[in-house]
């Protein structure tokens, strides 16, 4: 049996006639850039995260840019982000001329530890990057706290965890702005590149919609110098269709994980999805923790399962922070992770037989 990580295809299958319909529209309109169907998105988009307001860009590192530029962090200033993250958390704070500070993660959800957080505060902080990963919402609350205590802005990185929420609030809604990703891989993916800023601010939500457009809100007006970050119309019918089915499909991925769950729950070599209590885990990956993890992964390919490392090396390692001087010491948790992690496939066109046959193959490798 093959198990594709992921497969693209047959979301589009399952929704074909509406995806052909809205991107014809589009081409017959001859309107590719902004308008009406890039604003509705955004309201809609924005509704539907319990935001009052949401400025499309070209991507979520963009989000995180100019979030970063319209906050006014810039040389001489600290921003505090996980160690465990995509890139994308860390080097928008060194495009902006400030300092990326690095804290570990807790073991059990990834997310950052707020303890670890509150060692990494100098007077030279002025925010805080926190990542919801996989889909699992970060222990939010208490970072809230500390940042308002210390008075840091709060940028939520949720290219991850579209729909996941902590305590009935949607990932996003709790900091200064929220930044979200359209990949076409995540949970809500465009055909290309895509991704937005979620903010209660209105004045925040105007200077990063005026970073993202040279400067202006109109043609011609150039209040400063920005750069050219846009959601095109294209993406954002897409996008338009694919939000109608967004919790339906989270909620079957959701399901598959507890599928998995059950099926795996016994193996000693294996640590599985930690949730954070009166969280809603949207699952954007399964990330288990596996003994003899390059070996079981070698295993499952050889079976015809795909699997991913998400992610091979924890940030504060990687060659463009050598300058930093950091060692595994300094992050354990993150420095154990990047040995023993491994991301299953989970995405909503998968069934229930390829899920039991990845986990017979996990159980086979593990002598169960």
């Amino acid at each position: 049996m093959k198990v594709p990580f992921f497969d693209l295809t047959a979301q589009y299958h399952s929704i074909k006639s509406e995806i052909d319909t809205a991107i014809a529209t589009v081409l017959e309109s001859g309107y590719f850039i902004g308008g009406n169907l890039v604003s509705g998105f955004e309201r809609d988009f924005a509704l539907n995260c319990g935001m009052k307001h949401c400025v499309g860009v070209g991507n979520a590192t963009d989000g995180l840019f100019l979030s970063l530029k319209a906050i006014g962090v810039g040389p001489g200033d600290e921003v505090i982000t996980p160690a465990w993250s995509w890139i994308s958390s860390a080097e928008v704070i060194s495009q902006v001329g400030a300092k990326p500070v690095f804290v570990d993660v807790d073991p059990h959800f990834y997310t950052v530890s707020i303890k670890e957080l509150k060692a990494k505060v100098t007077d030279k902080a002025k925010a805080v990057i926190v990542v919801h990963l996989y889909g699992q919402a970060a222990d939010i609350k208490p970072i809230v706290t500390l940042c308002k205590d210390k008075g840091l802005f709060l940028i939520e990185d949720c290219a991850q965890a579209h729909f996941t929420e902590l305590e009935g609030s949607k990932a996003g809604s709790f900091g200064t702005c929220g930044v979200f990703s359209f990949y076409p891989t995540k949970n809500l993916g465009a055909f290309g590149d895509g991704g937005c800023v979620t903010t209660n601010d209105r004045e925040l939500a105007e200077l990063i919609r005026r970073w993202a457009n040279h400067g202006g809100l109109e043609k011609d007006e150039h209040l400063f110098e920005g750069t050219n970050s846009r959601l095109d119309a294209l993406q954002a019918t897409v996008l338009n269709v694919k939000l109608k089915y967004l919790t339906k499909w989270t909620n079957q991925r959701i399901a598959y994980a507890k599928h998995y769950q059950d099926r795996l729950t016994g193996i000693t070599e294996l640590v599985l999805p930690a949730i954070l209590a009166k969280s809603v885990h949207t699952f954007h990956q399964f990330v288990v923790q596996a003994n003899h993890r390059d070996n079981l992964k070698a295993y499952l390919e050889k079976q015809g399962i795909q699997t991913l490392i998400h992610y091979p090396k924890a940030l504060p390692f990687e060659p463009a922070y050598q300058y930093l001087h950091h060692t595994e010491d300094q992050f354990p948790v993150s420095a154990q992770l990047q040995k023993s992690i491994l991301s299953l496939p989970i995405y909503p066109e998968l069934s229930e037989e390829q899920i039991d046959y990845v986990c017979e193959m996990i159980r086979s490798f593990y002598g169960r």
